[in-house]
């Protein structure tokens, strides 16, 4: 018998996902669906609400609570969302308070990364482990710290945005308005820029670039290039956040995990050459280990923080 559970809801550019969650971190019920991103506000709302309340509709235990993970800049403390490039309608909108108010019960907020990362503390590879960091692939480069079993926010919530770390000076222009940022030297883009840059095709995914590595083919070393430079900016950024957090666990998530093998030997080669504490303290640098799901979990983890 169900006595007490949380829900969980991930809103993503173009999924929304929801699940419900006992305090040991079984899955109890989940909904998927496709985010209605160009119907507007009032349609992402009105999913995210059903969403919620079909699976609260479900259990007879008591429902600990609810959070939400979105992506973006979040103001904590009157939960809005202040940038967001994939939900740009819902950005300047008291989301969280309008999401309490037609559930009917208190909702928490937060960054999906920083979700993510609490979700892989909680029951993925960061389980049992207090401080640990969390790099995430995807098309740009975002990322989470848990710092004493605890999300590290910062003043305003922003905490943790490490894509937009300089790895290159006067690199690639970003739009943060920075240059040399890793996630334009390490995210899924920047593999498409690089490859179309040495010749290999026009708008190449990830994937295809990978298979090119693999392929055995004169193209195969310009391609391996391009993973071992990932890789390199990478372990520049790995090298900064060791020295300044030297925690024991690093999680490098998103789909760019399955080139591991091409571009982690240079992370892992290029942060131990640039940082004493990274080879005196040899932390561990892993693949996370929730995928798509850490976010959700992260999410239902939020309530049971008190």
């Amino acid at each position: 018998m169900i006595t007490e559970f949380t829900i969980g809801l991930d809103l993503g550019g173009t999924n929304l996902r929801a699940a419900a969650v006992d305090r040991a971190g079984k899955l109890l019920d989940r909904i998927s669906g496709k985010t209605a991103y160009s119907e507007g506000r009032e349609a992402i709302v009105h999913d995210m609400v059903e969403a919620i309340s079909t699976l609260r509709n479900r259990f007879t235990g008591s429902l600990a609570g609810i959070g939400v993970a979105v992506p973006g800049f979040i103001t904590l403390e009157d939960g809005i969302i202040r940038n967001s490039n994939n939900l740009a309608s819902l950005e300047n909108f008291a989301i969280r308070d309008e999401l309490s108010r037609r559930l009917g019960t208190p909702v928490i907020l937060e960054n999906d990364a920083n979700a993510a990362a609490l979700g892989e503390q909680w029951i993925g590879a960061g389980r049992n482990v207090s401080d640990l960091v969390l790099i995430s692939l995807g098309t740009g480069i975002g990322g989470g710290i848990i710092s004493g079993g605890k999300i590290l926010r910062g003043s305003h919530g922003m905490a943790g945005e490490i894509g937009h770390i300089t790895v290159v000076p006067n690199g690639n222009p970003c739009g943060c308005g920075n240059r040399g940022c890793v996630e334009k030297h390490a995210s899924a883009i920047a593999i498409t820029a690089m490859a179309r840059m040495l010749g290999l095709g026009d708008d190449l995914t990830p994937k295809e670039v990978y298979e090119l590595a693999l392929a055995g083919t004169e193209k195969s070393e310009k391609a391996h290039i391009i993973f071992s430079s990932m890789g390199e900016s990478l372990g520049i950024l790995l090298a900064m956040l060791v020295n300044t957090f030297n925690f024991p666990l690093y999680l490098v998530s998103g789909g760019l995990t399955g080139a591991w093998d091409l571009f982690a030997p240079a992370m892992i080669a290029e942060a131990s050459r640039r940082s004493f504490t990274f080879r005196a303290s040899f932390p561990r640098v892993e693949k996370a280990q929730l995928g798509n799901e850490a976010g959700l979990y992260g999410a239902a983890y939020l309530p049971w923080l008190g």
